[in-house]
């Protein structure tokens, strides 16, 4: 089987959390709104989030994107990371 050059997605964190606070203030929302959007008891999970220092979990992330009224991969930044797999 031939092995073929497939671009592999990487998140680039920081970039990521930048691009979610921007959304954020662009959608004119402040991190406690959000914060009691999610039921959350801290803000610490969204500043995470806005630092890049972790990502939310794909539900969040969802839930996020439809709060902000943007396509959830609008959300991520990455870039593409050469790799070599095999062509299924």
């Amino acid at each position: 089987m031939a092995r073929q050059q497939i671009a592999f997605p990487v998140i680039d964190l920081k970039l990521t959390g930048r691009r979610i606070e921007q959304q954020r203030r662009e959608a004119g929302l402040t991190v406690r709104e959000l914060q009691a959007y999610f039921g959350f008891e801290y803000p610490q999970a969204i500043y995470k989030w806005q630092h890049g220092e972790c990502l939310p979990t794909v539900d969040n992330l969802l839930a996020l994107a439809k709060c902000l009224r943007v396509p959830m991969e609008d959300l991520l930044v990455y870039r593409e990371q050469e790799t070599a797999r095999s062509a299924a």
